[in-house]
């Protein structure tokens, strides 16, 4: 990979890490409701998840898929079933000061934020584009782990900006009901996020 192709990687891996999508409107939900530290499992599992999905979409998963459309499609769905879950559930979280102090929900685990990728309609897009536009077939085994592992390094930081926004605008939003509020256009939010990306699929 030359330099100026790496260099172009980096750049596609930091713009489509840092827009907004389904990662990006819970880690600002999540920030708001649990703090910055209590997110880190959050954020290390969604480089952990991009990492694996684009390694096994550049060792031949994309290629499988297409051969069987219905488990795409199955797929596909699965991931919007479970996208309105976390709607949901980001609607109906609660502060941590509300009640008892702990809030309601809990912060998403490294496990729960890595099998998410998987069901993440914008990172299927990111991870199929990637692997189809900076790989070499010259070296492409080689290639293909340095493009998982630059996505795995630059989410990092991208993840850690979008939780910050959230701590710092927690500071706003002391108010339960301002809390509440914004914890449902979150919700919204994040159900709009998918909807140019499963317009394509549909």
């Amino acid at each position: 990979m030359s330099p100026e192709m790496f260099g172009a990687l980096v750049v596609f891996a930091g713009v489509m890490s840092s827009t907004p999508g389904p990662n990006n409107m819970m880690l600002l939900a999540s920030g708001v409701n649990f703090g910055f530290w209590r997110t880190i499992p959050h954020m290390l599992g969604i480089s952990f998840g991009v990492m694996l999905l684009l390694l096994a979409i550049g060792f031949g998963l994309h290629e499988l898929l297409q051969r069987w459309p219905l488990f795409f499609t199955t797929i596909k769905y699965a991931g919007g079933l479970y996208l309105l879950w976390l709607a949901w559930k980001i609607a109906n979280s609660g502060p941590l000061e509300e009640g008892s102090g702990e809030g309601r929900g809990r912060p998403m685990s490294l496990i729960e934020a890595a099998a998410f990728q998987w069901v993440n309609p914008k990172a299927w897009v990111m991870a199929v584009g990637a692997m189809a536009t900076y790989t070499n077939e010259s070296a492409y085994a080689l290639t293909v782990i340095i493009v998982a592992l630059v996505f795995a390094v630059v989410c990092g930081p991208a993840t850690g900006i979008w939780t910050m926004f959230g701590v710092v605008l927690k500071r706003f939003l002391q108010n339960p009901k301002a809390n509440r509020v914004f914890n449902v256009v979150m919700a919204l939010a994040l159900v709009a996020s998918l909807w140019p990306l499963l317009r394509e699929w549909l």
